[in-house]
């Protein structure tokens, strides 16, 4: 085989990873629901208090649903809403403090932006320390 057939070969099989990859993450994305939402949210604080907020939406996005609430606020990213301040707690990036946010106790794979949100759901957002 010649280095131009291995060429065409390598390219035609990076195409179909691409490919695959992409069906994978269309398929298994999480679809957003429509229509009137109740989901629950605990707040965390960095004292280890937690307080515990009932929203009724139609929203289909976690950032639709607490933005307006006045419960979080942030910087606006290339990737979205940046969480900062939840409740009023500012994580401190000097103490390398995040929010973190978990859906029924597991840690989300996305930001407020992209988190779609269902009836009945129940979200954390948690202060932590990372490093």
């Amino acid at each position: 085989m010649n280095n131009k057939t291995k060429t065409i070969i390598a390219l035609a099989v990076l195409l179909v990873a691409v490919i695959a990859v992409i069906i994978v993450m269309v398929v298994t994305k999480p679809g957003t629901h429509q229509g009137a939402k109740t989901i629950t949210v605990e707040v965390t604080h960095g004292d280890g208090s937690k307080k515990t907020f009932t929203y009724h939406s139609d929203a289909e996005y976690l950032r639709g649903v607490l933005e307006p609430e006045g419960l979080i606020k942030g910087d606006e990213s290339e990737w979205g809403l940046y969480v900062k301040t939840v409740d009023g707690e500012t994580a401190d990036g000097e103490k390398n403090q995040f929010w973190a946010i978990y859906l029924d106790g597991k840690a989300t794979d996305y930001g407020v932006d992209s988190q779609p949100v269902a009836d009945g759901q129940k979200y954390e957002l948690k202060l932590e320390t990372w490093g």
